[in-house]
């Protein structure tokens, strides 16, 4: 482990429906305006974005003593792990990401985010099927729960199920020790030291041993099982595991969510493995909801950061990143307003893409690197559509009616999901730039369990749906009656499931691809900063000899999902890229 690593340880436009609003609730900590910053002052480090990765790394970087300035282009803090209220009055939204469960054990500790306000909400059952012919499948952490649902569909797959989990949780106890190190990148240090380069070669050992003893306590039938799954579409892993539909259906979800890929892509395998290797109160695979919304985890990153001694500041848009053309060392970043910050340490929260296409100066960077940073797949089908209803949804294959929530509606609801192939035929559709006739519908409803976010008797429904092409091959999603037209076959296809959810629907805001990119930054819509298949991960992310979150620019760094190990609220990328810097800022 690094000595830094060790000191860490230690120390779019939205759709109106009936009552919106535009009001967005303000920072949950004190911020500073541009006006506000002492001028002239020389920062140790400036942050690039106040989403959880930016503050976590600066909540770092200033536990290490030094002096760190964040700055967030929006009003509120938090980028995609936010919570706004008002835009349905009364109502507060989770607007993109809405469960956690990726967030690291270890930066939850460290930063004392309990202490700072962060209180999960467990969910059990955690997912519901519902089917039209009337049956359903309720899985969650409970072993009796899973043997008897499953049961009802195939005794084989009540057996295998245990196996399956037991394996996928070996493979996370593997991921755990790549998640939480800086890649060891193979790029050669031409201006380092002789002793810089030593020291590099020894991490670099330590890494490659220790990952060595992880995979030897393996054994060599789990290690080929394990890639297997990380180059395998999803739906040859589930087929080996199961033979009833709806089983694989709802689990071939977890392999698609927030990706334009399908359960026959290669690779998708892995994202299934993604999306299960996190956990809640030290159980595997456990979802939660947070308490306040999503916003609550940035405000308890944010509330550390501020502890430490960081200056965030909203309302100041990054415009450039400031690059001495003599010696190519970071400068700062210039703001919008025409504001300079000066600091040799510029550390971007932002995507790829827009770090270095938009913000880095024309001529800086090598043409190779620039190349592979644009041709990237940022490509994204996901639509995030965050409803406020006056009722509870009733869903048909359920006999007992349950007003105040019963177990079909406290954990992710997954509506036509029937079968891999449903999901495959709406994958297909919107590769060719349709929005799928039949969406893929993850419903939650955070409310049931969180009195926090909408009146007594109402509660807050987000529907993640896919697929949605970014650029749809017939009309636009900037025509009003497109947008109304998709959110309204969303809520009728739901209606199949659940009758009369359309007429529970007070207001709804809707974030298609184009909108994620324009309010929040993230390029084509990604919710990932970019695709998370096999040649965008590790070594790889976000280019060929660029993975330990240095950049071709000396003193810029990546710390946002962009880099490894990727995307999810997870506050890996911005625990591990200050670990990086304060190992540069000891060498210099």
């Amino acid at each position: 482990m690094s000595p830094a690593a060790t000191r860490i340880l230690l120390a779019g436009a939205r759709l109106r429906g009936r009552g919106l609003s535009t009001s967005a609730e303000p920072s949950p900590s004190p911020s500073l305006s541009p006006s506000q910053l002492p001028r002239g002052k020389r920062w140790d480090a400036v942050v690039i974005g106040g989403g959880h990765n930016g503050l976590a790394a600066a909540a770092y970087l200033a536990r290490a003593g030094r002096s760190v300035a964040v700055l967030e282009r929006r009003g509120v803090l938090g980028g995609a792990a936010v919570s706004e209220s008002d835009l349905v009055q009364g109502f507060r939204f989770s607007r993109c990401s809405y469960l956690l469960s990726l967030l690291r054990p270890a930066l939850i500790r460290e930063l004392e985010l309990e202490r700072h306000g962060l209180k999960l909400l467990p969910r059990s059952p955690s997912s519901f099927t519902p089917c039209l012919d009337g049956r359903y499948l309720l899985l969650g952490p409970d072993a009796e729960l899973n043997r008897s649902e499953i049961g009802k569909f195939s005794k084989k797959d009540a057996e295998a199920y245990p196996r399956y989990e037991e394996q996928l949780e070996k493979f996370c106890k593997l991921m755990d020790f790549v998640i939480d190190s800086p890649p060891p990148e193979l790029r050669q240090l031409y201006h380092a030291s002789m002793v810089d380069r030593m020291k590099d070669k020894v991490d670099k050992s330590v890494f490659w041993s220790k990952l060595l003893g992880i995979v030897m306590q393996q054994g060599q039938k789990d290690m080929v099982n394990f890639f297997d799954l990380l180059l395998s579409p999803a739906s040859k892993v589930l087929n080996n595991w199961f033979e009833g539909d709806v089983l694989k259906a709802t689990l071939a979800t977890d392999a698609v969510i927030g990706t334009m890929a399908g359960v026959n892509t290669p690779g998708s395998g892995y994202v299934l493995l993604h999306h299960i290797m996190g956990e809640t109160g030290g159980q595997r695979g456990v979802w939660a909801y947070v308490e306040g919304g999503m916003g609550s985890v940035s405000s308890a990153i944010s509330k550390a950061a501020l502890e430490a001694g960081v200056q965030i500041v909203t309302n100041a848009e990054v415009s450039q990143v400031m690059v001495d053309e003599t010696t190519g060392k970071v400068q700062g970043v210039a703001l919008a307003d025409g504001t300079e910050l000066h600091s040799s340490v510029v550390l971007s929260n932002a995507t790829p893409y827009k770090t270095f296409v938009d913000l880095v100066p024309a001529n800086t960077l090598p043409e190779e690197f620039l190349c592979a940073i644009k041709t990237a797949d940022y490509s994204s089908a996901t639509t995030k559509i965050n409803v406020a209803v006056d009722a509870l949804p009733q869903f048909r294959c359920c006999k007992n009616i349950n007003r105040k929530g019963g177990p079909e509606h406290m954990g992710t609801i997954h509506i036509g999901s029937e079968s891999m192939e449903e999901i495959d035929i709406a994958y297909k559709e919107a590769a060719g730039g349709f929005s799928s006739t039949r969406p893929v519908i993850e419903m939650t409803i955070p409310s049931v369990l969180d009195k926090t976010i909408s009146p007594p008797g109402q509660h807050v429904i987000n529907l993640f749906v896919q697929y949605t092409p970014y650029k749809l091959s017939e009309g636009s999603w900037q025509d009003p009656a497109v947008r109304k037209s998709f959110a309204e076959r969303c809520f009728s296809l739901i209606d199949e499931y659940a009758p009369h959810f359309s007429s529970s629907v007070i207001g709804y805001d809707m974030l298609t691809p184009p909108d994620l990119e324009r309010e929040f930054g993230l390029t084509g819509g990604n919710i990932f900063h970019g695709a998370m298949g096999l040649d965008s991960l590790f070594l790889m992310r976000p280019a060929k000899g660029w993975s330990d979150y240095r950049t071709p620019v000396k003193g810029l760094y990546l710390c946002g999902s962009g880099a490894h190990p990727g995307g999810g609220v997870m506050g890996a990328p911005g625990r591990n890229a200050a670990a990086v810097v304060l190992d540069d800022l000891k060498a210099r």
